[in-house]
């Protein structure tokens, strides 16, 4: 039962050990995950933190401040409002986390209370799949 990994484990191997210690308490899920630190008296720090951004992104939900901020505008939400002339605007975080490039087309449904877009694929010409 003294499996611990001296090196932080990442990825697939991360997300099998985590499952394997389904059961286990998380602050020993991550410590035999290799999530810890050894103080200067002897004593076993666990990394919570590193461990949740680690099994985040293993998941593929990156958590990084820095590279989500570019020092340009506001941060991203999911709300937008109606402009004054009648127009909604969908900023370039979300065209770019989607590859969206210029030109490309999409289909509008309007259902009640909602908007749906669908994107147009090329050579799909009437929109159907």
């Amino acid at each position: 039962m003294n499996d611990i990994s001296s090196v932080p484990l990442t990825g697939k191997a991360l997300l099998q050990k985590v499952k394997e210690l389904s059961t286990s308490p998380r602050r020993e899920t991550a410590r035999r995950c290799g999530y810890y630190s050894e103080t200067k008296d002897g004593q076993i720090r666990v990394n919570l933190t590193d461990f949740y951004d680690a099994v985040l992104a293993a998941k593929g939900v990156p958590l990084d401040p820095e590279g989500a901020k570019d020092g340009r505008g506001r941060e991203p939400t999911f709300r937008v409002s109606v402009h004054k002339n009648g127009q909604i605007v969908i900023g370039s975080t979300y065209t770019e986390q989607m590859n969206l490039k210029a030109g490309d087309e999409f289909e509008i449904k309007l259902g009640y209370k909602h908007i749906h877009l669908k994107q147009i694929e090329s050579g799909d010409e009437n929109g159907d799949e």
